[in-house]
């Protein structure tokens, strides 16, 4: 198993796209029309610093979470936040500030600073816009993601199982009269160092493949009016293979994940792996403490978490799903179940505090690492044994991740 712990923060910077090297008609492939924006056009990026390592049994932490907000504050300050980054951070001389090289250099400028602790920076992701991301993993493999909406109906039935059996296993989605969705999709394409220069028309051609994609999709009838959708189960995970798979046609796209609903989403990657995920919330208070350290020391350590009253969070988990795909349903797993197995996992959590009622806690500290791992065998045991990743969200900015090795 390994354990991820995230921390997001937010800074606000201008840039332009442009290589010096290059014709504006080059520039304008490559990049678009931003690429006109001489003295730069802004952006207020979100990035989360994504560290791995032993938990200290001690305290219960990969590592003290507000020591990466202080730290790597003091690198956003001093490079990057409201900053014209093509003049005023020197790593981007010589390379376009894109979402990739930004998160690179975000990964390279950080790093060095936790290479003495228990915990090590694994990633950096960035996200600069709605539509448009990018993440930098330790192992130089960069990704860069596009995200498109499309709406469209659909009824949600596969023509290789009877009437019956599409009702039991789809209910109300399978009536004949169909219903719609307001789709969120993200195409990641996945390279070593990648875009630290980019081909002279990737705009141009990724532009393309998302117009296309959009066109042959949007105010659909997924069934009837998508020539590569008739005839064939039509379900999300099936939907995600299909949109990968013309993907593919022109560029090199590793993996789609498609959104039906915010908290709902399947992913389909190159090679045949699908994926279901889903998002659900519980509410629990908690105190942070150890009994292996004095007062002194938890409050020095927790902080305003260490209150003895107590305090509380919204916690959002997600779990994604893998396994054996059904070709003749178009199922990964029945979303029934799914939804039925996670919530079964989260009720005896739900209005609880976590020390004071949940034998998990009455030894350790509840923190996110204690909180995810100690979650990750009930989900796991109502899901059937095939979740392969558990996100916890302690809240907007502090993530925490267990996913099978």
């Amino acid at each position: 198993m390994l354990l991820t712990v995230s921390k997001r923060l937010e800074f606000s910077a201008s840039r332009r796209l442009f290589v010096k090297e290059w014709s504006d008609a080059e520039n304008l492939a490559a990049f678009g029309p931003e690429t006109s924006a001489r003295y730069g056009t802004g952006r207020n990026y979100v990035a989360y610093f994504v560290f791995s390592g032993a938990v200290d049994p001690k305290t219960g932490m990969l590592m003290n979470i507000s020591e990466i907000k202080e730290r790597v504050g003091q690198v956003l300050h001093e490079g990057f936040d409201h900053k014209f980054l093509n003049e005023d951070n020197p790593a981007f001389a010589s390379v376009p500030p894109t979402a990739e090289n930004v998160a690179r250099e975000l990964f390279v400028a950080v790093a060095p600073l936790f290479k003495n602790g228990q915990a090590k920076l694994v990633a950096c992701h960035l996200s600069e816009s709605d539509d448009r991301s990018a993440t930098f993993y330790e192992n130089g493999i960069a990704e860069a993601n596009y995200w498109f909406d499309f709406s469209a109906a659909r009824q949600t039935m596969s023509p290789q199982l009877t009437g019956v059996e599409n009702e039991k296993l789809f209910g109300a989605a399978a009536s004949p009269f169909g219903h719609g969705h307001n789709y969120r999709t993200k195409l990641t394409f996945r390279g070593r160092d990648a875009a630290l220069r980019r081909p002279p028309d990737e705009h141009q051609q990724i532009s393309r493949c998302l117009t296309s994609l959009r066109r042959e999709l949007d105010h659909k009838n997924l069934n009837r009016e998508v020539p590569g959708l008739t005839n064939r189960p039509m379900t999300t995970e099936t939907l995600a293979r299909y949109i990968h798979t013309r993907a593919a046609e022109t560029l090199p796209i590793e993996r789609v994940r498609l959104h039906e609903r915010s908290d709902f989403f399947a992913e389909y990657w190159k090679g045949g792996h699908f994926f279901l995920g889903l998002r659900a919330p519980f509410s629990a208070a908690h105190c942070l403490h150890s009994e292996e350290l004095t007062a002194e020391q938890n409050v020095a350590l927790y902080g305003k978490c260490n209150n003895a009253r107590g305090h509380g969070h919204l916690y959002l988990t997600e779990a994604t799903v893998g396994g054996a795909f059904d070709e003749r349903s178009g199922t990964l797993m029945d979303f029934d179940s799914l939804q039925a197995g996670i919530a079964v996992a989260l009720d005896p959590w739900q209005n609880k505090h976590l020390e004071l009622e949940m034998e998990e806690f009455t030894s350790r500290p509840s923190t996110g690492e204690n909180i995810v791992e100690s979650l990750w065998p009930r989900f796991d045991s109502r899901l059937d044994g095939r979740l392969v990743r558990l996100r916890l969200w302690e809240t907007a900015n502090n993530r925490f991740t267990l996913r099978k090795a």
